[in-house]
């Protein structure tokens, strides 16, 4: 299915001293994230946010149709860059053969001009906004409450919340997802905080066809951020594509959960791997975005030891991964060139991670899998090790006969090189792991 860089992390552009330039930033890395495996990048919502206080990661959106060209709200460029930057940054991901995705702000916005009196309540909001865009200005009927709504599911952080039964509101954001995906060249959206609003609005902007080359064809990609068990998630996914033919994916919080305390918690069982509560073990795999880190999560609840555990199994396991910037490249997980890090399990993902997942064999401390493969894709053994020595076990998998060799591997204070394996005519053999480590192994005569 591919691979998901999510491009940014809280504040990058101050942290990276490239205020103003994060969108040329990216630019120069496009053709080695290509190179790497990489087949698509989530960028931060690029429009002008409010700015309150600062400049802002545009979770706070103010006028939806400035990418950085009006003066307002303290600058001209967003905190990001300017919109020829953006667009030479989307020309450039395309080129390279891969997709982009927007981030949409839909629930709330900030930094209104005026407040105004809701008739509805007689109370006073920040509901009045004259955007420098001249597009989608917006008084206090667009919000709630509203003659067409009087409350939704949640509100964020006490921001003017969107009505989007209200139909212009309803009319000026499906426009504004035509424009991103069509106009500016998006091929996918993240909807950020899907809890505060109705699925139907994501149903709505999924369903419809959209031009791309000049062909009414193009279906986007949308994933959703539902934070919550897998409970509720798995309720939303399927009330959000009951009665579409593009659904929608969501972000598997459940399974980043359990990965984290296999990382940071002494004592873990790798059965709980096996277990329902997740997206991916609950057999929606298939709408299951899985990931490790990322903008919020990072800030308030990180992962902290091994983390390349976790990676290792989100790339070798079905859903469609998606790896951290920060991780990448700030904390040196990506070790391109070498087997211990995200690139080489990226390598692996891509030409060998397809087709069913069987776990072959599963105890406290030793976990082993086998992908299937497809047509593309030859499948692999995936061992994961918990113990603190080399661990591992006589299965029997699906190739008989057949040459293994260790593709990517990583053990904790273990520079061993695992040892290549070969399968009997029944498809049995040993496949082992380093001390608190993974190897993935991938067939060599199927």
């Amino acid at each position: 299915m591919g691979v998901i860089m999510q491009a940014f992390y809280w504040d990058c552009p101050k942290l990276e001293n490239k205020e103003f330039e994060w969108w040329n930033f990216i630019t120069g890395k496009i053709k080695t994230l290509s190179d790497a495996g990489f087949t698509a990048l989530w960028l931060p919502p690029a429009c002008k946010a409010a700015n309150m206080g600062g400049m802002s990661m545009g979770y706070d959106p103010y006028d939806y149709y400035d990418l950085g060209e009006v003066d307002q709200k303290g600058s001209v460029p967003t905190w990001f860059g300017t919109r020829t930057q953006l667009e030479k940054l989307i020309q450039e991901i395309h080129t390279n053969g891969m997709q982009v995705y927007a981030d949409m702000v839909l629930n709330h916005t900030n930094g209104a001009d005026a407040e105004e009196v809701n008739e509805l309540d007689g109370q006073k909001r920040w509901t009045k906004y004259n955007p420098g865009s001249g597009k989608f200005p917006r008084d206090w009927k667009c919000y709630h409450p509203s003659y067409f709504e009087r409350w939704d599911d949640e509100v964020f952080e006490g921001m003017p919340d969107l009505c989007h039964r209200n139909p212009y509101v309803y009319s000026e954001l499906t426009e504004y997802s035509r424009w991103l995906i069509e106009d500016i060249g998006f091929d996918g959206l993240r909807y950020d905080f899907v809890k505060g609003y109705g699925t139907w609005i994501i149903t709505a902007i999924l369903e419809r066809l959209y031009e791309k080359d000049n062909k009414i064809n193009f279906f986007p990609f949308g994933v959703g951020e539902y934070w919550d068990t897998d409970t509720y998630i798995t309720q939303w996914l399927k009330e959000t594509n009951a009665f579409t033919d593009n659904p929608v994916s969501a972000f598997d919080f459940p399974l980043r959960g359990r990965l984290k305390d296999l990382c940071d918690t002494y004592g873990f069982s790798l059965k709980t791997l096996t277990q329902p509560g997740t997206l991916v073990t609950d057999n929606l795999a298939h709408w299951a975005v899985t990931f490790i880190e990322n903008h919020d999560i990072v800030r308030t609840d990180p992962i902290y030891n091994d983390k390349m555990l976790a990676y290792a199994y989100i790339l070798t396991h079905e859903g469609y991964p998606c790896i951290f910037w920060q991780d990448y490249y700030n904390y040196d997980l990506a070790e391109e060139g070498l087997t211990s890090g995200i690139a080489a399990l990226i390598k692996v993902h891509e030409q060998n991670a397809g087709g069913a997942t069987d776990i072959l064999y599963c105890d406290d401390d030793l976990y082993i899998m086998q992908r299937r493969g497809t047509n593309k894709q030859k499948g692999l053994i995936f061992v994961l090790n918990n113990a603190a020595r080399w661990n591992g076990r006589l299965v029997s998998t699906q190739w008989a006969s057949t040459h293994f060799t260790p593709q990517a591997w990583r053990g904790k204070d273990n520079i061993d090189v695992p040892l290549e394996k070969y399968t009997d005519g029944s498809g049995a053999s040993e496949f082992w792991a380093p001390p608190r480590g993974y190897v993935v192994y991938t067939p060599q005569d199927a």
